[in-house]
């Protein structure tokens, strides 16, 4: 799809919808009062918790901050290569 879009002229993201999100990430972030060192701590300690129980895609692996007016979550995404059976 993105090949189509060059080929149209448009562009995958434009720099103003970039600029949007990296701003909205910078909010989230002092609202939460998380540093970014924290979070990529946060981010490595799970994988390990997580890779004990399943391989997965550490390159893909994506963890962030989104907040609305009231509340911040924290998000993983966490591609799953395979799960472990364990026999317990």
């Amino acid at each position: 799809m993105d090949l189509f879009s060059k080929l149209k002229g448009k562009e995958a993201q434009p720099s103003k919808h970039l600029a949007k999100e990296r701003l909205r990430l910078v909010l989230v972030h002092d609202r939460s009062n998380i540093s970014p060192q924290l979070l990529e701590c946060l981010k490595e300690d799970m994988m390990k918790v997580i890779s004990k129980y399943m391989d997965i895609d550490q390159i893909g692996t994506e963890v962030t901050l989104n907040s609305d007016d009231r509340t911040v979550a924290l998000v993983a995404n966490i591609p799953i290569i395979k799960i472990n059976r364990l026999s317990l």
